[in-house]
């Protein structure tokens, strides 16, 4: 396929000039995100509980082959309350508490939820948890009612996101949200990493089938040893 037949059917939003803050920043999946996004020019604040853990994940970002990225850390409050797209990347366990506890900073923003409720028992391998509200970006929804909250970026492999001979994430991201300027913004977010793609997915409530399949593509990257994601045909 094309870049061209690859383009989204309707123009996106210029979101070049966005921060964006990633709160569980320390762990691969969020400093993942972190680098690709400050490698396309976007300033980034990794969120934690502790300044100085968020800084030394920053730290680890900026030196190197990275050097020069503009990617700072951050105690949670100030990594959302300071940029204007939140990206949530906490583990399972914590994430009602930690986004009750940012419900004022994170008061009318875009909030892009990537949590996979997971769980793992030894010789079946990976399977989605039952949530309460239908699915993580639900919950989050539901304790973040002043903020516009979209589920994306649950299929990226963390590893490749970190890797510096990977130069791009040829993969499709499945955007969901009840908002429509919301998610394109997001579809227009995911395709500031070169080689990836936004493509809307439905509704919030569909969120939960896209969190539970991650447990399927962690079967798929065991079986054939890969980092699978996800294409769309035919759009």
């Amino acid at each position: 396929m094309t870049e061209q037949q690859r383009k989204a059917p309707y123009d996106l939003p210029d979101v070049s000039g966005l921060s964006i803050g990633i709160l569980g920043g320390t762990g691969d999946q969020g400093k993942g995100l972190a680098r690709r996004f400050a490698l396309a020019g976007h300033r980034v604040t990794i969120g934690s509980r502790k300044a100085e853990r968020a800084q030394a994940a920053a730290d680890d970002l900026t030196g190197g082959q990275d050097g020069g990225l503009p990617v700072s850390g951050a105690e949670n409050p100030a990594a959302a309350g300071g940029s204007d797209v939140v990206i949530v990347a906490v583990p399972w366990e914590g994430h009602k508490a930690t986004l009750e506890s940012l419900r004022a900073e994170l008061a009318g923003k875009i909030v892009v939820d990537c949590v996979n409720p997971l769980g793992f028992e030894k010789g079946k391998g990976a399977f989605a948890l039952p949530v309460e509200e239908g699915s993580a970006a639900e919950q989050a929804a539901a304790v973040l009612p002043g903020s516009r909250v979209i589920a994306a970026f649950h299929h990226v492999s963390a590893k490749l996101l970190l890797d510096p001979d990977v130069d791009g994430m040829e993969l499709d991201v499945l955007v969901l949200g009840d908002d429509r300027e919301a998610t394109d913004l997001v579809q227009a977010l995911a395709g500031r990493i070169p080689g990836m793609r936004g493509v809307y997915g439905g509704r919030l409530h569909n969120a939960h089938q896209i969190e539970a399949l991650t447990a399927n593509l962690i079967s798929i990257n065991r079986r054939y040893k890969a980092h699978a994601g996800l294409r769309v045909t035919d759009v």
